[in-house]
Protein backbone atom coordinates (compact mmCIF):
# COMPACT_ATOMS: atom_id res chain seq x y z
CA UNK A 1 0.00 0.00 0.00
CA UNK A 2 2.89 2.32 0.70
CA UNK A 3 4.20 2.14 -2.86
CA UNK A 4 0.69 2.57 -4.26
CA UNK A 5 0.21 5.67 -2.08
CA UNK A 6 3.42 7.27 -3.32
CA UNK A 7 2.53 6.61 -6.96
CA UNK A 8 -1.04 7.90 -6.74
CA UNK A 9 -0.33 10.77 -4.33
CA UNK A 10 2.81 11.75 -6.24
CA UNK A 11 0.93 12.03 -9.52
CA UNK A 12 -1.92 13.91 -7.85
CA UNK A 13 0.53 16.27 -6.15
CA UNK A 14 2.34 16.94 -9.44
CA UNK A 15 -0.94 17.75 -11.17
CA UNK A 16 -2.11 20.11 -8.43
CA UNK A 17 1.28 21.76 -7.99
CA UNK A 18 1.38 22.53 -11.73
CA UNK A 19 -2.27 23.61 -11.92
CA UNK A 20 -1.92 25.77 -8.81
CA UNK A 21 1.27 27.40 -10.02
CA UNK A 22 -0.23 28.45 -13.34
CA UNK A 23 -3.30 29.86 -11.57
CA UNK A 24 -1.01 31.92 -9.34
CA UNK A 25 1.40 33.26 -11.98
CA UNK A 26 -0.51 33.49 -15.28
CA UNK A 27 -2.73 36.33 -16.42
CA UNK A 28 -6.44 35.69 -17.07
CA UNK A 29 -5.79 35.98 -20.81
CA UNK A 30 -3.31 33.10 -20.63
CA UNK A 31 -5.59 31.04 -18.37
CA UNK A 32 -8.74 31.47 -20.47
CA UNK A 33 -7.87 28.89 -23.20
CA UNK A 34 -7.45 26.18 -20.53
CA UNK A 35 -10.07 27.32 -18.04
CA UNK A 36 -13.27 28.76 -19.48
CA UNK A 37 -14.58 29.54 -15.99
CA UNK A 38 -11.81 32.05 -15.24
CA UNK A 39 -13.92 34.96 -16.56
CA UNK A 40 -16.68 34.19 -14.08
CA UNK A 41 -14.36 34.38 -11.07
CA UNK A 42 -12.54 37.40 -9.67
CA UNK A 43 -8.78 37.14 -10.15
CA UNK A 44 -8.08 37.01 -6.37
CA UNK A 45 -10.32 33.92 -6.16
CA UNK A 46 -8.39 32.24 -8.99
CA UNK A 47 -5.11 33.09 -7.24
CA UNK A 48 -6.46 31.77 -3.92
CA UNK A 49 -7.53 28.50 -5.58
CA UNK A 50 -4.04 28.16 -7.01
CA UNK A 51 -2.50 28.73 -3.61
CA UNK A 52 -4.80 26.14 -2.04
CA UNK A 53 -3.81 23.63 -4.73
CA UNK A 54 -0.10 24.21 -4.10
CA UNK A 55 -0.56 23.85 -0.34
CA UNK A 56 -2.67 20.71 -0.81
CA UNK A 57 -0.02 19.16 -3.07
CA UNK A 58 2.55 19.88 -0.38
CA UNK A 59 0.22 18.30 2.19
CA UNK A 60 0.07 15.08 0.20
CA UNK A 61 3.86 14.71 0.16
CA UNK A 62 5.56 16.34 3.16
CA UNK A 63 3.70 14.83 6.14
CA UNK A 64 4.17 11.18 5.08
CA UNK A 65 7.70 11.90 3.87
CA UNK A 66 8.80 13.46 7.15
CA UNK A 67 6.63 11.32 9.42
CA UNK A 68 5.28 14.46 11.08
CA UNK A 69 1.48 14.32 11.30
CA UNK A 70 1.00 11.89 8.39
CA UNK A 71 -2.78 12.12 8.86
CA UNK A 72 -2.54 15.51 7.16
CA UNK A 73 -2.09 13.66 3.86
CA UNK A 74 -5.61 12.26 4.14
CA UNK A 75 -6.87 15.73 5.09
CA UNK A 76 -5.24 17.19 1.96
CA UNK A 77 -6.85 14.51 -0.20
CA UNK A 78 -10.24 15.20 1.40
CA UNK A 79 -9.69 18.86 0.58
CA UNK A 80 -9.10 17.94 -3.07
CA UNK A 81 -12.35 15.94 -3.17
CA UNK A 82 -14.18 18.99 -1.84
CA UNK A 83 -12.34 21.33 -4.21
CA UNK A 84 -13.25 19.23 -7.25
CA UNK A 85 -16.85 18.86 -6.10
CA UNK A 86 -17.03 22.65 -6.13
CA UNK A 87 -15.33 22.69 -9.53
CA UNK A 88 -17.99 20.37 -10.95
CA UNK A 89 -20.66 22.73 -9.61
CA UNK A 90 -18.93 25.72 -11.22
CA UNK A 91 -18.68 23.92 -14.56
CA UNK A 92 -22.31 22.80 -14.50
CA UNK A 93 -23.68 26.23 -13.57
CA UNK A 94 -21.88 27.80 -16.53
CA UNK A 95 -21.80 26.90 -20.18
CA UNK A 96 -18.92 24.45 -19.70
CA UNK A 97 -20.09 20.86 -19.32
CA UNK A 98 -16.63 19.26 -19.49
CA UNK A 99 -16.34 17.62 -16.08
CA UNK A 100 -14.57 14.38 -16.99
CA UNK A 101 -11.22 15.59 -15.63
CA UNK A 102 -12.88 16.78 -12.43
CA UNK A 103 -14.58 13.42 -11.89
CA UNK A 104 -11.26 11.66 -12.50
CA UNK A 105 -9.55 13.90 -9.96
CA UNK A 106 -12.30 13.22 -7.41
CA UNK A 107 -11.80 9.48 -7.90
CA UNK A 108 -8.02 9.76 -7.65
CA UNK A 109 -8.25 11.86 -4.50
CA UNK A 110 -10.69 9.35 -2.98
CA UNK A 111 -8.24 6.52 -3.69
CA UNK A 112 -5.52 8.65 -2.12
CA UNK A 113 -7.63 9.05 1.03
CA UNK A 114 -8.03 5.28 1.22
CA UNK A 115 -4.33 4.67 0.69
CA UNK A 116 -3.36 7.39 3.19
CA UNK A 117 -5.31 5.68 5.95
CA UNK A 118 -2.92 2.73 5.66
CA UNK A 119 0.26 4.81 6.11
Amino acid sequence: MNIAYWIVAGLLALFYFYAGTIKVIRTPDRLRPMMAWVDRMPLPVVRALGTVEILGATGLILPPLTGIAPSLAAAAAIGFVLLQTGAVAVHLTGDDRRITLNLGLITTAAVTIWLATGL
